[in-house]
This record gives structure tokens, C-alpha cells and sequence, in this order.
């Protein structure tokens, strides 16, 4: 296929300067230009064209030592050792498609379709390659497939946008930081996670315009160093608990906007009741928040009268803290907060949720159409038919067709299902697990439990591009090419764009793009008329479909086109407006402060209206006598989530440790740099400290990502801290990541 190409002059030869996209799954989606020389990539830059720039971030401009790390899948590859013991033999591809189709037809046959488990994450997130192409129609075209239901990254934000909101699609474009008079980060951190190409670039002009920035975080984070004017320090978990004591003080100093919450919501009473003890005789005073929280009675005062009198405010409610045990707690007080104030649905307030794309994966998403897997011919999974979760929202529906069909697993559970099957009362008995685009022994909870799970399947598939922890344990290995050797589409931006991933150089070695091996799978399964276009005449009629854009080959010249908004982009806008003509998503055309969704559930773990509810595994619990810190799992800078995580570059900016405090380490004799064991019932793994001050007492910190490498005694030694987490889902789907209690030790030398 043609490559688009444009020329400069350098020193010595004409070097070829090629316009792409990263699509990393960083938190951002950015412009790069790629110099190659004699089909070899030499140096990568980012965007210098007119602002907004889409500057990439270290990951993207380290992408070279990816593409050419000697740690690629170079060839498909056969398990020959025992499973997850690493050891393979080079087959060729007709093998490795004849092997799996084999298998998946022989399980089929044996056990039923159900029996074949797929498990698809995101990766390169964009509108032509990925697991869907797998999901969409290859596995229905031979009868159906099980696979999970559930968000890693914010299903506790999205349960209480649909239970509030009646939709998810509830962000600000981030330009509109700018009309902020007051920001509060709430456990949101996004100098190191991004949130969007550009995010940053905002904050940092609002705060340089004099908005004020306020910071509330169990550490001090790179972003509160950034751009915050107080950092307020909160024990794990008691977020929900510190929002409704402000609550409390607006409530009892007369500072809601009852304007806004007659016209716009419904069911406050029900919540007034809660917060002022009516209902169960306990005020949720600051008082009682301290005791909870830590956080001191007056700081939480201060806080609730500057949100309720400072107006245009913008709440941001970061996703971890909706990672913990009832998470979704935190997220629906947030929103009633917002509400609270009047800052629904107008410029420089917010909904209050960071869920995504700031809202532009729906309406960019929407106007580019669905994806390629999306518009591939087949019906629903056939095996989707069972009645729906106890737990599910009605609202759901709206927006995962078959979401909540009982037939699926919780992505958090898997491991579980895997090991006890029907006898557990899970819909099937799993033998053949399906894997694209996601670790998921490396990245999801007990590791060592889904390691046992692993073993007792009899065939593993897995699509990589490296020896990841969870390819260890396939039978079969497809080796995938990076977004620099295939052409693709991808959405993004703290304001919107589209950008066109030009292929760069040559597929490398035999790896295949996801398109490729799905179109040889198809064939070697007998699924007729997978596909009738090629990679780039799909290309052609998603851009040709779609308004915004130019011509085709413009667009791929290029490699990016912005969209100029008239102004930033707010939600809910026509609600606040003329609430009568366009009412908002919900049963009853309001914001719901009292759910009767929820209500009809009669389920005390999911209140109507929200309450703090104490998570297992806190400092109250018993078992913290036995395991007293309070361990979380933040991202980190030079990884996205388990990517990146092999590229010596990025190894230089950070080490793998521990962050914990210097009361905590001097209480063990630890001293900074030291190693130490970090365990707890379910497993250990060992990992440098880093002494500091930057987290509260009581907390230590492990950056998620770091690949599994265990013992023979199963002890990693790569400080993964998903060893030691809890396989456990809250009742609103909020994955309990940051509810976990561990013990720290000096390892012995």
C-alpha cells in the first residue's frame, strides 16, 4: 500500500517525515511525526503546527524503542513447556490459524459455544484494528462466545452517571477550564495520566489567569505540585464520606442553589434527610467526616462554602477514588454536589465526571460512525439471551445492547468463573480463553488465583506484540504489528480531532495486524464473507461517511484534522435551557438525587439516594491489626497501564517502588531505596522503597503495570501490586482496586 510521505532536507540525504496518530491508551491521543531513512525509523517529534498543538507525551516519543525492541513476537509461536513457564517454538502461520480454529471448533463442538471465553481491552484504541473484529463477528459466526461485562477504569463513574444522569455522556471539552473561577481535583492526577492531549496545556492557563486550584489526595501528586494552591490529604475510601459533610454545611448555612434543584432535579429531600439525620439520627457533620476521613472538620468547612459561593466551579471527581469498595458512592455524591451549587450545564462547572474522552468519543465518535467490527455483517452473540443481572440499571441498555445479559461474567471474576464453572452457578464451564489486546493476568486482581485458572484451561489464544505474563500461559501466540506498520483512524483531544495513523514503515518480521489475522482466522473457521473491503476501503467509507473531514487523501497528508468548536462543548445545555422540550435522560426528566431504579432494586449496598458506606478491607477492618497500611495502585508516567513497561527509556524516568511514608518506614527500620516485602494473604512481591512525604501516613503506593514475574515460591519480584489485590466487584460495578490492606517489611538481604 502507498505510503504518504512528506520530504525535508537534512544534513546528509533527504530524510522522509510521515504524519500519524498515537493511540496508546495513555490517557491521550497525539500527534507525531515519524523521520525514517531507508525504511527505518530515525527520531520521532510531535506536533509544531498551529495551536492547539497535540504535543506527545514520553510514550509516544519513545514509540522507536517499542517498534524495534528485541523483545517482539517476531513469528507465531506454539507453547511448548508447561503453561506459564514461557517456553515456545516458532510454527508458521498457517499452523498457528489451523491449531486455534481447530481448537475453537473442537470446545464448540464438545462443550458449546459458551465454553469459548473472550476477553478483548483496549490497546491502540482506534476505528479499524482491534478486538472487536474478534468479538463482532468471528466467534458469532460459529455459534457465539462468552465474554465480560464490567469497566476497569471507571464503571463505579458510569453507574452513577446512568443512576443520575441517565446517560455517561456528561463531559466538558477542556478548553472550557478556562471559565473556571474554581477547580477542585479531586483524586485526579493528570500531569501523569494525561486525560486527554491538552488537558494540562488548560489547567495551566487557567491557573496562570487566576483560577483557584484546590487538591484532595491520599499523596501529593505531581499535578497538585503543578497547579494546586491546597492540597488536602484524605484516607482511602472516605471520599463519599468528606463530599456529604459538605453537603452538610451547605445545606445548614442556606448555600444550595434551590432555584436549580426545584427546576433541574429530584428526590434532594430524600438526600436532606440523609445528610441532616432525619433518617437514621446521625448528622453528617465535619465533625463526623474528620473522624472518618482524617481530614479536619474546619478544612472541610472552608472547602463546602468556597465551592457553594464561587461561581462558574468545576468539581473534577477523579476515578480513583471511585476504585474502591463502593466507589460508586463517591461518584453520586459528586454529582449531587455539582447540582448543589447550580454548575450543571453551564460554562466553567461540570457534571461532574472525568469518564473518557471528555465527551468527544460521543459526538466525534457518533459523526464518524461506528467501528469497522461494528459494521462487519452478524447478528448478536447467540448465547446472549439470558434475562438480565440482578443489579443492572435499566438505563444501561441505552448504550451496551446486551450489556447485562446474565450469560456474561464480570471482567473482575474471571479467575473465579474459570476455576468453579457451573458448579459455582456461573452460566458456563470455560475451556478456551481468547485474549486481544489486554494482559489480564498482569492487570487485574489475585494474580495468582487467575494464574491457577490458567492452568486448568485446555487452550489459551493470545494476540501480543511482546512475551507479556499473560502470552506465558498461551498455547498459541498471533504476534501483532505496532500503529507505525498498519493504517487506522483515531478520535481525541482535550478539544476534538481526528487523526489518520499512517502507516510508517513495513510490518516487521511476520506480524499481523488485527485485521489480518481475523480475516485468516475467518477463513480457517469457515465464517463466510467475514469481510469484503480491505484495510483501506474500509478507511475510505468511514472518512468519505463522515462530514467533518476532508477528502481521503488530505486527510491522510495530514494526519490530523481539528474540529474548531464556536465554544467549548458543555452537556446538558438544552436541559438548563428549555428543560420542558428536552428533558434529561431519566425516568423522570431530571437529575435523579433519589433513584428509583435504585429503590426498585431493594438492595441496602445500593442506597436511592447515595451514603457513605465503610469499605471492607479499611482501617476499621479487623484484619488491619494484621495488615495496617492502606495500599493504592496509581498510574504511572512512563507506563499505560502494563505498556511500556520494557522500553529502557522510560525505565530511566522512574523506578518500580513503593511509595510510602517516612513515619511508616522508620516504624520498620526501611530506609529509602531499601527493599522490602510487601504482602498480605493472597500474595507478596518485592520492590524498592521510596521514603517520602508526599503520602499520608498510613498509605503506601505501587504503580499498577508492572509485568508478573514470579518465583518458584510465587513471589514476584517485579513489584506488581495486583498480587495482593481482592477479586471482588462492588454492587454499582466499581472495580475495587484501591480497597486493599497489606504489610510492609524489610526483605531480607
Amino acid at each position: 500500500m502507498k505510503v504518504n510521505r512528506q520530504t525535508e532536507k537534512t544534513d546528509e540525504e533527504k530524510e522522509q517525515v510521515v504524519n500519524t496518530t498515537c493511540s496508546s491508551h495513555c490517557g491521550g491521543t497525539c500527534r507525531l511525526r515519524v523521520h525514517v531513512r531507508e525504511g527505518r525509523i530515525t527520531r520521532i517529534e510531535s506536533d509544531d503546527g498551529e495551536e492547539p498543538q497535540f504535543r506527545a507525551c514520553l510514550r509516544g516519543r519513545a514509540y522507536r524503542q517499542r517498534v524495534y525492541s528485541p523483545d517482539r513476537l517476531k513469528y507465531p509461536m506454539k507453547r511448548t513447556g508447561e503453561r506459564g513457564e514461557g517456553k515456545f517454538k516458532r510454527v508458521s502461520w498457517d499452523e498457528a490459524l489451523e491449531t486455534t480454529a481447530g481448537q475453537l471448533l473442537r470446545v464448540r463442538d464438545a462443550y458449546g459455544p459458551a465454553a469459548v471465553f473472550l476477553i478483548i481491552s483496549g490497546g491502540d484504541i482506534t476505528w479499524l484494528h482491534g478486538g472487536n473484529l474478534t468479538s463482532k463477528v468471528l466467534l458469532r459466526g460459529i455459534g457465539g462466545y462468552s465474554t465480560t461485562w464490567g469497566w476497569h477504569s471507571n464503571g463505579g463513574a458510569k453507574y452513577a452517571a446512568l443512576s443520575s444522569y441517565g446517560t455517561i455522556r456528561i463531559d466538558n471539552t477542556g478548553d472550557d477550564f478556562l471559565n473556571s473561577r474554581l477547580i477542585i481535583m479531586w483524586g485526579w492526577n493528570p500531569t501523569d495520566t494525561i486525560q486527554e492531549t491538552n488537558t494540562n496545556w488548560y489547567l495551566m492557563q487557567a491557573r496562570e489567569a487566576g483560577t483557584r486550584f484546590i487538591s484532595i489526595d491520599p499523596r501529593y501528586t505531581n499535578s497538585t505540585a503543578s497547579f494546586a494552591h491546597q492540597w488536602i490529604p484524605i484516607i482511602p475510601g472516605t471520599d463519599a464520606a468528606m463530599m456529604i459533610a459538605m453537603a452538610y454545611v451547605i445545606i445548614s448555612e442556606n448555600l444550595e442553589d434551590r432555584t436549580f434543584l426545584a427546576k433541574y432535579t429530584t428526590g434532594f429531600d430524600k438526600f436532606k434527610d440523609y445528610v441532616t439525620g432525619k433518617e437514621d439520627g446521625v448528622p453528617k457533620t465535619p465533625a463526623w467526616a474528620e473522624a472518618i476521613t482524617g481530614v479536619p472538620a474546619d478544612t472541610t468547612v472552608r472547602l463546602a462554602r468556597e465551592y457553594a459561593t464561587t461561581k462558574p466551579a468545576a468539581l473534577i471527581a477523579g476515578i480513583a477514588p471511585g476504585r474502591t469498595a463502593y466507589g460508586e458512592e463517591y461518584h453520586r455524591v459528586a454529582i449531587i454536589l455539582s447540582a448543589m451549587t447550580g454548575n450543571v450545564g453551564i460554562h466553567g462547572g461540570n457534571s461532574p465526571e472525568i469518564l473518557g474522552k471528555a465527551g468527544v468519543d460521543h459526538y466525534l465518535g457518533s459523526r464518524l460512525g461506528p467501528m469497522v467490527g461494528q459494521r462487519l455483517k452478524g447478528g448478536p452473540n447467540p448465547i446472549d439471551v439470558a434475562p438480565p443481572r440482578a443489579n443492572s440499571l435499566p438505563a444501561a441498555e441505552n448504550f451496551w445492547k446486551g450489556w447485562n445479559s446474565s450469560s456474561r461474567v464480570n471482567r473482575f471474576l474471571v479467575a473465579d468463573a474459570i476455576l468453579k464453572g457451573k458448579a459455582g452457578g456461573y452460566p458456563a464451564d470455560y475451556k478456551v480463553l481468547y485474549t486481544v489486546n489486554v494482559s489480564y493476568i498482569n492487570q487485574y486482581s489475585n494474580i495468582n488465583k487467575m494464574a491457577r485458572a490458567l492452568k486448568k484451561l485446555e487452550f489459551v489464544i493470545a494476540q501480543e506484540q511482546f512475551l507479556t505474563p499473560t502470552a506465558k500461559f498461551a498455547d498459541i501466540i498471533f504476534p501483532t504489528n505496532t500503529y507505525m506498520e498498519r493504517n487506522d483512524i483515531a478520535i481525541g483531544g482535550a478539544t476534538p480531532f481526528y487523526g489518520f495513523q499512517n502507516k510508517v514503515i513495513d510490518p516487521l518480521y511476520e506480524s499481523k495486524s488485527h485485521f489480518e489475522i481475523a480475516c485468516g482466522l475467518a477463513e480457517k473457521l469457515g465464517v463466510p464473507d467475514f469481510s469484503d473491503k480491505t484495510e483501506e476501503e474500509w478507511l475510505k467509507e468511514i472518512v468519505e461517511q463522515c462530514a467533518d473531514l476532508p477528502d481521503y487523501e488530505t486527510f491522510k497528508k495530514e494526519g490530523i484534522h481539528k474540529v474548531k468548536l464556536a465554544e467549548p462543548y458543555i452537556p446538558f445545555t438544552k436541559q438548563i435551557e428549555d428543560p420542558e422540550h428536552n428533558p434529561f435522560p431519566t425516568p423522570s426528566g431530571k437529575i435523579e438525587i433519589y433513584s428509583r431504579q435504585l429503590a426498585d432494586m431493594n438492595n441496602p449496598e445500593l442506597p436511592p439516594v447515595p451514603k457513605y458506606i465503610e469499605t471492607w478491607e479499611s482501617r476499621n477492618d479487623p484484619l488491619a491489626r494484621k495488615y495496617p497500611l492502606q495500599l493504592i495502585s496509581t498510574h504511572f508516567k512512563r507506563r499505560a497501564h502494563s505498556q511500556f513497561d520494557n522500553i529502557p527509556w522510560l525505565r530511566e524516568l522512574q523506578d518500580q517502588a513503593i511509595m510510602i511514608s517516612t513515619a511508616d518506614a522508620l516504624a520498620r527500620n526501611i530506609r529509602n531505596g531499601d527493599l522490602v516485602r510487601v504482602f498480605n494473604e493472597r500474595g507478596e512481591t518485592v520492590l524498592p522503597a521510596w521514603v517520602t512525604e508526599r503520602i499520608l501516613p498510613g498509605v503506601v503506593d505501587i504503580p499498577e503495570g508492572a509485568w508478573y514475574n514470579p518465583d518458584r515460591n510465587f513471589i514476584d519480584r517485579s513489584g506488581c501490586p495486583n498480587v495482593l489485590h481482592r477479586d471482588a466487584v462492588s454492587p454499582g460495578e466499581a472495580y475495587p482496586i484501591n480497597t486493599c490492606l497489606v504489610q510492609v517489611e524489610k526483605a531480607e538481604a
